[in-house]
């Protein structure tokens, strides 16, 4: 690997995870856990990064749902589909659905927001939600690192790391096409 590139990505790779997961999620965590197998970085820092931005971008949503109710971002939420749908399982099953938000597609905004706008205390939501974040980053980090070594088995050891995050990412963007391709379905 060119040693520039590889330096790089070693001083700047995990800030990319934490910005990453404050944003989207999954495919960062699992592309994160691949380059852990490769090497280029920890995968309890991986898994650090991954659970501070997904913990800090959802107490974020819900405090601006809790906070700023009428504001026009958070009118914008409360007005998907989306959101009806989770105020009603939040009143059915809270905890379980706080656990459960990073795992449900579809809701990774509009779900905090609406516990936000619920009866659900703040205390309760920074401790599920804390739980929910480890959880959710132990599990798509360690997927991407066992996903590294499905790769090295199936195709042999790979040379050199770009042949191995190029086809690390082929493989992540089939992925995630066939995810977006299976939810729109469902839809």
């Amino acid at each position: 690997m060119n040693p520039e590139l590889h330096q790089f990505i070693a001083d700047y790779g995990l800030w990319a995870v934490l910005g990453g997961t404050f944003l989207e999620g999954e495919s960062v965590v699992v592309f994160a856990g691949f380059l852990a197998h490769q090497g280029l970085f920890h995968l309890p820092h991986v898994m650090l990064c991954a659970f501070a931005g997904s913990f800090l971008a959802d107490q974020l949503l819900f405090y601006l749902g809790r906070r700023y109710r009428d504001h026009r971002y958070v009118r914008r939420i409360r007005e998907k589909p989306a959101f009806d749908r989770a105020l009603a399982a939040i009143d059915r099953y809270p905890d379980g659905f706080i656990l459960a938000l990073r795992f449900l597609y579809g809701l990774r905004t509009v779900g905090p927001v609406a516990l936000g706008v619920s009866r659900v205390s703040p205390l309760r939501y920074l401790v599920l939600n804390a739980i929910a974040a480890a959880i959710w980053a132990a599990c798509f980090s360690l997927l991407g690192y066992v996903f590294g070594r499905t790769i090295e088995a199936l195709l042999g050891r790979l040379h050199g790391v770009e042949t191995k995050l190029a086809v690390a990412a082929a493989i992540g963007v089939l992925i995630w096409l066939a995810y977006r391709l299976s939810a729109r379905r469902r839809r």
